[in-house]
């Protein structure tokens, strides 16, 4: 610890959290933790969210690439250069019931992202904009238009994506993360800084029926579901 930048003692001195902290440790006594060491010491079965855990407190991690104890090439992660240092994020709060029962009010009980009807505890809250490009400072709880409620499955999936993102890794525009479908489904113009454009259709009740029949055209067609429905509305737009 002592041979690290000050400010870098600093802002890991104030982690608390357990897994942001376990990682931090780790790297502290041995210079850089695996993702085996995550999973198989710690039993955490996605390292790269413990990795993102140390990032949300605004300390700079990198990866590397070194062998496991098969022989294989693995990801391995330790501190990154202390001018990337973040001194606004503080790692992300846990938001209040009455937050969540809000934004469940808010959208009517419907995932964000797919317009589905979930229950409350189906959906979680979801910074728009990725925590690592705003901070918290930007992003308080009491900024309710900050937030977002998404089906538990989708957090994963925004996440890669996000975190995958020229945007995300590099830029860390929050204007250009506002731009994007993740953060505002109903109005944007681009995906992860791709040109790509997305529709979420749900069938629900009676609806179902009308699903099963655009199935059996679709298997008939040799056509996946979503590629035969979008080769119909082409087919309509142009007819």
């Amino acid at each position: 610890m002592a041979d690290l930048d000050p400010k870098l003692q600093a802002q890991i001195a104030k982690v608390t959290a357990h897994r942001a902290r376990t990682v931090i440790d780790h790297i502290l006594k041995h210079g850089f933790v695996t993702t085996e060491e995550l999973r198989d010491q710690y039993g955490y079965h996605h390292p790269p969210r413990a990795r993102m855990d140390v990032l949300e407190h605004g300390i700079p991690i990198e990866t590397f690439r070194v062998k496991d104890s098969n022989g294989r090439s693995i990801g391995a992660y330790r501190f990154g250069d202390p001018s990337q240092l973040e001194e606004n994020k503080s790692g992300r709060a846990v938001f209040s019931k009455a937050f969540k029962k809000r934004l469940y009010s808010r959208q009517d009980g419907k995932c964000a992202i797919t317009g589905e009807p979930l229950e409350e505890r189906y959906l979680s809250v979801d910074h728009r904009v990725p925590y690592q490009v705003e901070g918290d400072e930007l992003a308080p709880e009491e900024n309710s238009d900050a937030y977002m409620l998404i089906a538990i499955w989708l957090q994963r999936v925004k996440s890669w994506s996000c975190e995958n993102c020229s945007n995300g890794k590099t830029t860390r525009d929050p204007a250009v993360c506002r731009r994007c479908f993740w953060a505002s489904p109903d109005n944007y113009d681009h995906i992860a800084m791709e040109q790509r454009r997305r529709i979420v259709l749900n069938w629900v009740g009676e609806d179902v029926k009308n699903y099963d029949e655009f199935e059996r055209a679709a298997q008939k067609a040799g056509l996946s579901i979503a590629n035969w429905v979008l080769k119909v509305c082409n087919a309509a737009l142009h007819s």
